[in-house]
């Protein structure tokens, strides 16, 4: 019987998306299923296999001799003399060891009065970073924590990355630690911590739910950014610096942004005003706004106006090559991402994009290059591992797709499409014993899976066990009614 081979809304497909700037997908080490649900699907890593040999398979056991025990203590005590550094600290941990960074940032009009009000995070260089909007026609400012403040003077101005530094003789703080947007992974936990009402501090707590752009990407993050929070640190699971709160769309869920902390150290001294009368966030929020209301003709028309006034931003490019995708129009879609990967060839997205759209135009072979070239810049992007599978089914090369999903599966045991694909594979060799065997793994990750009950059904069926693809018909019936008649009529011809 056939096989569904469906992938996430791509009839007659496995492939899974993963477009930056058009999907909520975005790329992750391993999750839980709360964080899965969260982000819809997520772009995940994988590594090297490492393969741990047990003695206990071969029922040797387990004997430790004086040697063994006192390097197990040498090592236990090496690990307690360890930094804590590299260890995901508490939110609360994280909390205390950022507060001291995190200030208000006034800004007053030519009367002294407070015209508008932001946060900002004190500099290992004792400057203060914040964003350009958060202090925008101000006269003078004021920075501090509480009712402590004292003026300060603008010293650095990059109105196209939203970054101004300020400067304020006397601010008392701890200065932040910095760390790297760019080592980010999609689905690690970050808190964004500011000042939204200029006195008290709060902290949200959430995950890397994208990463746009780069190297370093733009964030975009589950953490709340509230009003007064603008200019305000994101940080990693180990208090350090990795953006500054910039944006959030009213209205949308998890949309809220931060800029790269790599950003503030190309900031010069002086005034650089915004080329075109936009700024990189006033571009990036317009067409993130497009995106969040699927209106893909006008983000085409908007991004085709920034790649015209940014014609060597990568990410505009990209953006461009979404909509194009979006719309259908894949051979458009292939020159944008072309265009962006010209500019920034190490960009895995724009790759996998590229790929998929090579697919959609059944360029099979052409995918799989691209997808080899994503996984030779990061071997850990399980969504290419799987898209990877899913071209090398199409040009029925099983073997090769059943390897490409266990590699996605190596990274992520719920990444349920893998399993599903997995299984159909070992279908077209008839391995349908294995078949089951992964299309069940599926269902346990995602019991409403109807793709993986039909398949499932099939297995059965063409195993001999009709009974089970029986019982696996009456589970779809529940889920998709339609196609479980369709598989019953196959099934229990009339």
């Amino acid at each position: 019987m056939g096989r569904n081979l469906r992938g996430k809304g791509r009839s007659g497909y496995l492939r899974e998306e993963g477009l930056r700037c058009i999907s909520l997908n975005g790329r992750t080490h391993k999750m839980n299923e709360q964080t899965r649900q969260t982000l819809s699907d997520t772009l995940l890593r994988v590594r090297n296999r490492i393969h741990i040999t047990d003695k206990r398979r071969n029922g040797e056991g387990i004997r430790m001799n004086i040697l063994t025990v006192i390097r197990l203590i040498g090592t236990v005590f090496f690990l307690t003399i360890l930094p804590v550094s590299g260890y995901a600290l508490t939110p609360d941990q994280v909390f205390d060891k950022v507060k001291d960074s995190i200030v208000v940032v006034k800004t007053l009009d030519a009367q002294g009065k407070v015209k508008g009000q932001g946060s900002g995070v004190l500099l290992p260089s004792g400057k203060i970073a914040t964003n350009c909007h958060v202090i925008e026609g101000g006269a003078s400012y004021l920075v501090g924590r509480g009712k402590q403040l004292v003026p300060a003077t603008l010293y650095a101005e990059d109105v196209d990355k939203d970054i101004c530094l300020l400067d304020a003789k006397g601010i008392t703080g701890k200065p932040v630690q910095l760390g790297k947007a760019a080592s980010l992974k999609v689905g690690v936990p970050v808190y964004a911590v500011g000042a939204p009402r200029g006195l008290e501090l709060s902290l949200s707590d959430g995950i890397v739910s994208q990463l746009r752009g780069g190297p370093p990407p733009f964030i975009q993050t589950t953490a709340a950014i509230s009003p007064g929070s603008s200019g305000g640190g994101l940080f990693d699971g180990e208090g350090r610096l990795v953006g500054l709160t910039t944006l959030y769309l009213e209205g949308g869920q998890s949309l809220n942004f931060a800029i790269p902390v790599e950003w503030i150290g190309e900031v010069k001294p002086g005034r650089k005003p915004a080329t075109e009368g936009h700024s990189q966030t006033e571009w990036l929020k317009r067409t993130i706004a497009l995106e969040n209301l699927k209106d893909w003709q006008e983000m085409l028309d908007w991004c085709r106006k920034w790649t015209k006034s940014e014609p060597k931003g990568a990410i505009a490019w990209y953006s461009l090559g979404v909509a194009y995708d979006k719309l259908n129009r894949y051979n458009d879609a292939i020159e944008a991402y072309r265009q962006a990967l010209r500019i920034d060839p190490k960009d895995t997205e724009a790759w996998n994009n590229l790929g998929n759209a090579y697919a959609n135009l059944n360029r099979y072979t052409d995918a799989i290059e691209a997808y080899r070239q994503v996984l030779r810049i990061d071997s850990e992007y399980a969504f290419a591992w799987y898209n990877l599978g899913a071209a090398y089914y199409e040009l029925k090369r099983y073997n090769d797709a059943i390897e490409a999903f266990r590699q996605a599966l190596r990274i992520d045991p719920k990444y349920a499409f893998a399993w599903n694909g997995l299984g159909v594979a070992y279908g077209k060799l008839n391995r349908y014993n294995d078949e089951i065997e992964a299309c069940r793994q599926a269902i346990r990750v995602n019991p409403e899976f109807a793709d993986a009950w039909y398949n499932l059904a099939g297995a059965y069926y063409n195993s001999g066990n009709r009974a089970a693809a029986l019982d696996a018909v009456r589970e779809l019936r529940r889920l998709d009614p339609k196609r479980a008649d369709e598989l019953f009529n196959l099934l229990v011809p009339r």
